[in-house]
């Protein structure tokens, strides 16, 4: 075990503690089994370390161990809890679950066991806590991370602290959120690099080097987060990788299922699964009608890249500006709203908000009758009446 403290203690060391992510406040740290899930390179390991190292003691009654460690292969988890506790251990940190054969077994058991030891675990957004097979639903606590909002970018690539802002607040006060805050910074080239470059927390390291870094984050999820969770073969992978390229290069796209079957050459059954496969990747979104949801047996409406991002690196030539503008809303919405498809615009939030996505020039036309609906436009620094500058959908989270 003093291996594993020795590398934990180096990479406190060298956490940083100047710009922390938005569910860092959002987390009841005092549960006791807690479970943070999502895509690879979205920054969950350095969530972990930065809550030890603000907020507990810098001692040996804290430990956190990524389980892809070589310590793993000669020794147990449950085993490890065993010694820890017995040298009075109160809180165990355990990164990458996924990767460690029976994960929720071994947690479930150390959960029963250990009535003080406090637990949190990291893992790829593809975990299902609930279908495990320790049945983890009713013990821990999840919390999904989602990649840097645009807010949370400003902090990163400028020092500039923009306040969090709700949904309502931003339909009912955009024009005097917008005056106040293009006071503080100009939004318009900073939203375009956002869209280039700023889902995924390690352009802070290379900004340059970001898209070769975004393609291997793609394909190690699909490579190997992918297959340690679903069990797939090789020949699945292939396809997921494949259905993947074909959707990259038609978004949004909009679903025909027998016909995508045959181009990847599979089942439609197994085509649907492989796309709910990606989505809990979050590689795609799917986008679906009022009632209904994510399940084998339903096609959405549209499908559209898991983040603006990866248009960059995924579309042939120059990606498509409407389908870019319409992603960077999906993705920001989604994590806190319900999100469905709508005749009467591109997209129903909440079952209450009409919202139709575009540039400057875009007029009310297709929502005019419509209750509760907005134009969410890009190329503005403020808007007026129901004409909202898209830039601030980012300020969500």
């Amino acid at each position: 075990m003093e291996q594993l403290f020795q590398h934990f203690n180096i990479i406190k060391r060298d956490t940083d503690l100047h710009i922390k992510r938005y569910l860092h406040e959002e987390i009841d740290w005092s549960n006791r089994l807690i479970a943070i899930t999502g895509a690879r390179g979205s920054g969950k390991t350095t969530l972990l370390l930065q809550y030890i190292k603000s907020s507990l003691p810098n001692d040996e009654t804290v430990l956190y161990a990524s389980l892809d460690h070589l310590y793993f292969t000669e020794n147990s988890l449950l085993d490890l809890a065993d010694v820890f506790v017995q040298h009075g251990g109160t809180h165990l940190f355990l990164d990458e679950v996924h990767k460690y054969p029976d994960w929720s077994i071994a947690i479930k058991n150390i959960y029963d066991t250990y009535k003080k030891l406090k637990v949190v675990f990291t893992g790829s957004s593809i975990l299902e806590i609930h279908r495990s097979k320790g049945d983890l639903s009713r013990r821990a606590v999840e919390y999904k991370l989602q990649g840097l909002s645009f807010r949370e970018f400003m902090a990163f690539e400028s020092g500039i602290h923009l306040p969090k802002v709700s949904l309502p607040d931003i339909c009912k006060k955009h024009l005097q959120l917008a005056t106040e805050l293009t006071n503080l910074f100009k939004p318009l080239p900073a939203f375009k690099k956002y869209l280039q470059y700023g889902y995924y927390p390690y352009f802070v390291e290379n900004k340059k080097g970001y898209g070769q870094k975004l393609r291997e984050t793609i394909n190690l999820t699909i490579e190997v987060d992918l297959p340690s969770v679903q069990h797939m073969d090789f020949t699945s992978v292939h396809k997921l990788k494949k259905l993947l390229y074909v959707l990259s290069q038609t978004v949004p796209f909009k679903p025909n299922v027998s016909k995508l079957a045959d181009r990847i050459e599979t089942t439609r059954p197994s085509l649907l699964l492989y796309l709910q496969y990606l989505e809990q990747a979050q590689l795609i979104m799917q986008l679906y009608s009022q009632g209904k949801g994510l399940s084998s047996l339903t096609k959405a409406e549209k499908i559209y890249p898991g983040n603006p991002n990866m248009m960059h690196v995924l579309a042939s030539g120059q990606p498509d500006k409407g389908t870019m503008r319409e992603t960077f809303f999906m993705n920001h919405l989604k994590g806190q709203h319900q999100v469905n498809a709508t005749a009467t615009g591109d997209f129903l939030i909440d079952e209450t908000y009409t919202f139709e996505v575009g540039g400057k020039t875009k007029d009310y036309s297709q929502i005019k009758q419509v209750k509760n609906s907005f134009l969410a436009l890009d190329e503005i620094e403020i808007g007026v009446k129901q004409k909202i500058p898209l830039w601030l959908f980012g300020l969500l989270y």
